[in-house]
C-alpha cells in the first residue's frame, strides 16, 4: 500500500497502523529527510503531486493509495490517471462537502477540489473510498496554542458556533482499518467527534485540563479580518467566517461512523486536550 502524505497529522499514524496490521507499507514523502521520522521497517519513495511522472516509481507494485491531496489542484487529472494505471483501489481524505448542514454547505474552494478529485477518481475506473472529517479535534494546536501560552486570551469570532471536533487518530484509524479490511470498496464515510461544542466551550475545556483560566474574547468577522490578514489566505478566512456564522443556533453535524468502523467509541475533545495539554502550557513552544 502507498501512503502519501505519510509525514502529515493523519497519514503519519496511518503508517504506523498499518505496520501494526502487518501490512506493508510504501510511505510518499515529497522531501527525503522526513523519511527520518517514519519507521525502519517502511520502504521511503519521494514523489511530488505537482510532478505527477515523479510518482511512478512508488507506484510501481501499490495495489491500493491512501491519498491526502496537498498541492494546487492543476495537476489532479494527472495523478489520478497514474494511479489508476497502477492500483486498483484509492482511499481518499475528503470533507464532507456532500452532508446537508449549513456548517458544511458554505462556498469552500477546498471542498471543490475534493469534489473535482472524487469525480477524477470515479472517471478513472478506481474502487474508492471516501473519508470525510469534519473540523479536526488538533486546530486549536495552529489556532489558539500560541495565544493560550502566551497571555491566556483567544481573540476569536463566532464563540457560540458548534462543531463536533474529530481526533485525528480516529480518522486515521478509519482510514487504515478501511485500507486493509476488506468491505469498504465504495463506502463513503462522514467522521465526527462524538459531541457538539461550541469553539467558546471548547477554550473552556482547554483552560480546564490545563488547569488555567483561559478567556475567550468574542470578535467581530471585521476584526478577524484584520488580525489575520497577511498571515491567513483570505478564502480561508472567508470559508471559515461562512460556516461558522451559518451554524449559529444549530448544533454540530454527528456521526456514529467512527464507532460502526472500529468497535470503540470516537475521543473525546476533552481526552485529545488532555492528550496534547504541554501544547497549551506555559514556557517554551512544544517541538512538534
Amino acid at each position: 500500500m502507498l501512503v502519501t502524505g505519510a509525514t502529515g497529522r493523519v497519514g503519519r499514524v496511518v503508517v504506523d497502523l498499518l505496520i501494526d496490521a502487518g501490512v506493508p507499507v510504501r510511505a510518499l514523502t515529497h522531501r527525503s529527510e522526513a523519511a527520518a521520522t517514519l519507521p525502519a521497517n517502511v520502504e521511503v519513495v519521494t514523489g511530488d503531486l505537482t510532478v505527477p511522472e515523479s510518482l511512478d516509481a512508488g507506484l510501481r507494485g501499490v495495489g491500493t493509495v491512501f491519498l491526502v491531496w496537498t498541492a494546487p489542484p492543476t495537476t489532479a487529472p494527472a495523478v489520478v490517471g497514474r494511479l489508476a494505471t497502477y492500483a486498483r483501489r484509492v482511499v481518499f481524505l475528503s470533507s464532507p462537502h456532500q452532508t446537508p448542514h449549513p456548517f458544511f454547505q458554505q462556498p469552500n474552494p477546498m471542498a471543490v477540489l475534493h469534489a473535482d478529485i472524487e469525480r477524477l477518481i470515479a472517471a478513472a475506473g478506481l474502487e474508492s473510498t471516501i473519508i470525510r472529517p469534519g473540523m479536526f479535534a488538533s486546530n486549536p494546536l495552529f489556532w489558539w496554542a500560541a495565544a493560550i501560552r502566551a497571555d491566556g486570551v483567544v481573540r476569536w469570532p463566532y464563540g457560540a458556533a458548534e462543531t463536533a471536533p474529530v481526533d485525528d487518530r480516529d480518522v486515521a484509524a478509519v482510514a487504515a482499518r478501511t485500507l486493509h479490511q476488506d468491505g469498504h470498496a465504495g463506502g463513503d464515510y462522514v467522521l465526527t467527534g462524538p459531541e457538539s461544542l461550541s469553539q467558546a466551550e471548547q477554550v473552556s475545556i482547554i483552560g480546564d485540563v490545563v488547569g488555567r483560566a483561559i478567556r475567550f474574547q468574542e470578535l467581530s468577522p471585521e476584526e478577524f479580518r484584520s488580525e489575520t490578514e497577511g498571515s491567513w489566505p483570505r478564502p480561508v478566512v472567508d470559508m471559515l467566517l461562512a460556516a461558522w456564522g451559518a451554524t449559529i443556533g444549530r448544533p454540530a453535524f454527528i456521526t456514529s461512523t467512527v464507532f460502526d468502523i472500529l468497535g470503540s467509541a470516537p475521543r473525546s475533545f476533552r481526552q485529545w486536550v488532555a492528550d496534547h495539554a504541554t501544547a497549551f502550557m506555559e514556557g517554551p513552544t512544544p517541538s512538534s
